[in-house]
C-alpha cells in the first residue's frame, strides 16, 4: 500500500514540513492516553494542532492484526485506513483520513494514521452522562440521528463491529443532529443479514442505559424502513442482551 495524503491537506502538511512518514514519526508530542500494548507491540495517539487545523496522529510499532489475507500480520492502522476509505466510498459518515503510511524499519513494522480532529463534535457517551438535562426535543433528535446513522451503515452492507456510544459523534445544527462513526478497525461486511444487524445494534443499546424502551423505539423508528414494526427488533435485541449479560 503506497503512502496516502489527502489532497485538501497536502499544502498544510508540506508548509509545516510534515508531509512524510519520517517527519511525522519523529515529531515529539504528548500522548493523549496510555499506549496500547495488547498485541505485543505498541500504539499511541497524539493531538496535533497546526494553526486553526487540528488532527489526531496515531503511531504504532509491531501492533499487528492477523487474518486470512495477512497470516503474518499487518498494522491495525492499515485495516482501519482501508475501512475509512470504504466508508467514504459508500457514503457512510465517519472520520476522515489525512495521512497513512507504513514502513519496516529497525526490525519493526511501523505505521502512521493521521485523521482530522472532530472538534465541535461530541461523543454520545458524554451526552448520555447528562441525558437527564436534555429536553425531549434534544433527546429525540439524538435518537433519530443515531438510528439514521445505523441505517446508512447497514444499508451500505457494513457492520461496524464496535458500535459503542464512545464511537458515535454528534453535532447539533438548527435543532437537528448529524452523526458519524470513529474506530473502524473491526468493520466488516454484513454476512448474516438481520442477525449481524442485531449483533451490531445491541452493544450500543446495552451501553446506553439511560434509554428506556420508549426511547429505543424512537431510534428504531429512524433505523427501520417504513412498514417494518419495531416489536420484533425489540424482542431480538432483548434476547441478545440477556445472552450477553448471562456471560458476565
Amino acid at each position: 500500500m503506497s503512502d496516502f495524503i489527502a489532497e485538501q491537506e497536502r499544502a498544510l502538511l508540506e508548509h509545516h514540513g510534515l508531509a512524510s512518514f519520517s517527519a511525522l514519526w519523529a515529531l515529539r508530542l504528548e500522548a493523549v492516553d496510555e499506549p496500547n500494548t495488547e498485541r505485543g507491540g505498541w500504539s499511541s495517539v497524539y493531538r496535533l494542532d497546526l494553526g486553526e487545523a487540528a488532527f489526531y496522529l496515531k503511531r504504532q510499532s509491531n501492533h499487528l492484526t492477523r487474518g486470512f489475507l495477512h497470516p503474518f500480520g499487518e498494522p491495525t492502522f492499515a485495516r482501519e485506513f482501508r475501512n475509512i476509505q470504504r466508508y467514504q466510498n459508500l457514503g457512510i459518515p465517519a472520520l476522515q483520513a489525512v495521512f497513512f503510511a507504513q514502513r519496516r524499519e529497525q526490525g519493526e513494522h511501523r505505521a502512521i494514521l493521521l485523521t482530522k480532529a472532530l472538534d465541535g463534535w461530541q461523543d454520545l457517551w458524554s451526552l448520555l452522562k447528562d441525558w437527564h438535562t436534555l429536553d425531549v426535543r434534544q433527546q429525540t433528535a439524538i435518537l433519530q440521528a443515531c438510528g439514521l446513522l445505523a441505517r446508512r451503515l447497514h444499508e451500505a452492507g457494513q457492520m461496524h463491529g464496535c458500535f459503542y456510544p464512545k464511537h458515535v459523534f454528534l453535532m447539533e445544527h438548527a435543532g437537528q443532529y448529524s452523526a458519524q462513526l470513529i474506530d473502524l478497525e473491526k468493520t466488516r461486511p454484513l454476512l448474516l443479514g438481520r442477525a449481524d444487524r442485531i449483533r451490531d445494534l445491541e452493544p450500543l443499546l446495552r451501553r446506553a442505559s439511560a434509554w428506556g424502551e420508549a426511547q429505543v423505539r424512537v431510534l428504531l423508528a429512524a433505523y427501520l424502513p417504513a412498514g417494518e414494526h419495531p416489536d420484533y427488533w425489540l424482542q431480538r435485541l432483548n434476547v441478545r442482551r440477556s445472552y450477553k449479560d448471562s456471560r458476565h
